[in-house]
């Protein structure tokens, strides 16, 4: 990718369990400082719009709480809240170092946030604020992945960003196989096809369905985060062939 073809428009998504850190459990601020510096950066290099989906593993995990026996409506329903308070985070740790950002959640949450609607949110990245959207696609049984490639089909982004603690696709668990090959790139239907587990079938279908190539990449690394927004080389491209 060359540094322009980022596009006008990106989703970033970011799991919970990135912004913990080696704490376990919850925020690391250290981490939360860098990622929100590493996105403002992008967002003043660039002038590319930004919209930040936010999974809420650090807090809550849905999946885990219905593996124990809650009902799984109400682990998801969990999970949703717990999105809502990382994105009340990284919205706070904006306003500290004055970028305008804006909280939008899929469920009505007057209190803490604004309900997301297309237009509102269409004309809140053209006034040049950041969107950090919680409370995934607002329904259970669909994870965060699938409220990224929603929301990126939504509102017409270039690209959907994937950030991971891996440094991008390979053909086996690269934790437990040291054999495992980088992928590059992929086409859509090869990471359905062989069912790589980068992200959930439907999100990866309705980016396909969308033409949206998603970029899979390392946010571990300092400065790979603004590397990526700034359309650097870095990661695996699923896409179309000419991505």
């Amino acid at each position: 990718m060359s540094d322009e073809s980022q596009g006008k428009r990106v989703v970033l998504k970011l799991s919970g369990e990135a912004l913990m850190g080696e704490t376990g459990y919850g925020i690391d601020h250290k981490i939360l400082s860098r990622v929100v510096g590493e996105i403002a950066e992008a967002k003043n290099s660039t002038g590319v719009q930004i919209a930040v989906v936010l999974g809420g593993g650090n807090i809550c995990r849905g999946v885990s709480l219905n593996a124990g026996g809650m009902d799984r409506v109400t682990a998801d329903l969990m999970g949703m809240l717990a999105t809502t308070i990382n994105c009340l985070a990284i919205s706070d740790a904006f306003r500290q170092i004055n970028v305008p950002n804006r909280v939008l959640t899929a469920g009505e949450m007057k209190k803490a946030a604004e309900t997301y609607y297309r237009d509102r949110a269409l004309t809140y990245l053209e006034a040049g604020e950041i969107l950090l959207l919680a409370g995934g696609t607002g329904s259970p049984f669909f994870t965060t992945d699938t409220a990224a490639a929603l929301r990126a089909a939504e509102i017409g982004a270039d690209r959907l960003f994937k950030a991971t603690k891996v440094d991008g696709l390979y053909n086996t668990d690269p934790v437990h196989d040291p054999n495992a090959r980088f992928l590059p790139k992929l086409g859509y239907d090869e990471v359905l096809g062989n069912r790589l587990d980068v992200m959930d079938a439907t999100a990866v279908s309705l980016c396909r369905d969308n033409h949206i190539p998603i970029v899979v990449f390392n946010m571990t690394k300092p400065g790979n985060i603004l590397r990526a927004l700034k359309g650097a080389s870095i990661g695996s491209v699923i896409g179309d062939g000419d991505d």
